[in-house]
């Protein structure tokens, strides 16, 4: 595998991010460049220090925002962290700084109020967790939809709620390479999604 052909995807994590808004689409892109044999997906934090997920997950980030300065693709995971790193101005000043040379910026669940922050998706249709869907429209300069699993709107492409994450990353294979890679990702993942209970209306 050559890491450096290929994309450079980095995920974005902070203290009380959501563990399945980034776990979903880091199998989904490092199995990926697994099948591709290039590229890599790495972890990237304002500081070195483990961080503290909302479950109680602790994850060592491969890099901090000092030492990343390009992507191909930047991805942001929601959580309630969010509410928090929202006024960080550290995590949004290098949001800006990577995503504007960004193939694509992405983002899951409540993440995407972090690229609402950074400007990303000021003036776009985007989509959140259920639950978040008003305060995000409250925000102002952003369309909201409620229901879709992801949204694109030019190159920023937002997940709803946690599990959708893994339906947006592999949409995004599509795009970086082409819908056999992304089915062969899928297959390889075995993500055959066939909840035994009805979610509520």
């Amino acid at each position: 595998m050559n890491p450096d052909a290929g994309p450079q995807i980095g995920i974005a994590l902070f203290d009380e991010a959501e563990e399945l808004d980034f776990v979903g689409p880091w199998e989904v892109l490092t199995s990926m460049a697994m099948v591709k044999q290039e590229g890599r997906v790495f972890t990237v934090a304002e500081r070195s220090d483990p961080i503290r997920c909302a479950k109680g997950m602790r994850v060592l980030p491969d890099a901090t925002f000092a030492g990343v300065a390009a992507l191909d693709v930047v991805l942001v995971p929601g959580g309630m962290g969010t509410r928090r790193e929202v006024a960080n101005p550290v995590l949004i000043d290098w949001l800006r700084k990577v995503g504007a040379g960004a193939r694509w910026v992405t983002s899951v669940c409540t993440g995407t109020l972090l690229l609402h922050e950074a400007g990303f998706a000021r003036g776009r249709r985007v989509t959140t967790h259920w639950a978040f869907v008003k305060t995000l429209q409250e925000r102002g300069d952003v369309t909201v939809l409620d229901g879709p699993r992801y949204v694109r709107d030019g190159n920023v492409v937002t997940a709803a709620g946690v599990s959708a994450g893994i339906d947006m990353a592999l949409w995004l294979v599509g795009q970086l390479y082409d819908s056999d890679t992304a089915r062969s990702v899928q297959r390889y993942i075995q993500y055959e999604p066939a909840p035994p209970y009805a979610a509520e209306a």
